[in-house]
């Protein structure tokens, strides 16, 4: 009997044994997946945040582009009105040939033409004015192109065009002079800019 009763003293001893062991296992257990949760919450903020980093710098970026893009749009147009004002200036400061100090003749001579133009265009811009003139119509005020009807030094386009500096286009050359100048500083901002765009096409 009192072998038994050891036996039976024993038996629960090692029944609570195994119960304290399954009770550590399943807390190691447990600690376990809340580690694995944590570990995996705390890859996940990262990641969300270094996303939201990389958007922000996109974002930023892209903004800095497009202000930079503004900018210099902004100052192209600025200098492209400064190169208007400035050609409207030299324009201005041209001295005009009136029909007053050069009085309509029957005929005028090459010679007399280009003196005239010298004048009204300017020494600056004269030569690619000329060279422009010279290969529509030979400083010859009354040049008729057969084919499309482009009539004076300068061959405009339709002839009555050059109505607009003076009723007497068809016979002063100094009217057409100032109609041709006026056309390539609107065109091409000058008759250079006017001669670079011939010289590209064989027309302007």
């Amino acid at each position: 009997m009192a072998a038994d009763a050891s036996l039976l003293v024993e038996i629960p001893v090692g029944g609570n044994a195994q119960l304290h062991t399954a009770s550590l296992t399943r807390q190691a257990e447990t600690q376990s997946t809340a580690a694995d949760a944590a570990t995996r919450k705390a890859a996940e903020e990262t990641a969300r945040k270094k996303a939201a980093e990389q958007a922000a710098a996109k974002k930023a970026a892209a903004e800095q582009a497009a202000k930079e893009k503004a900018e210099r749009e902004a100052a192209e147009k600025e200098r492209e009105q400064q190169a208007r004002e400035a050609a409207a200036s030299r324009s201005a400061e041209r001295t005009d040939v009136s029909t007053a100090s050069a009085p309509v003749q029957a005929s005028y001579t090459k010679a007399q033409i280009q003196a005239m133009a010298q004048e009204i265009v300017g020494a600056g811009q004269y030569q690619c004015f000329s060279n422009i003139v010279e290969r529509e119509s030979g400083w010859n005020h009354t040049a008729t192109n057969p084919s499309s009807g482009a009539y004076g030094l300068v061959q405009s386009y339709p002839a009555s065009k050059m109505a607009s500096a003076g009723s007497d286009w068809r016979t002063n050359p100094a009217t057409q002079i100032r109609w041709g100048l006026n056309y390539m500083n609107e065109r091409y901002g000058s008759p250079c800019g006017a001669w670079e765009f011939w010289q590209a096409n064989h027309w302007y």
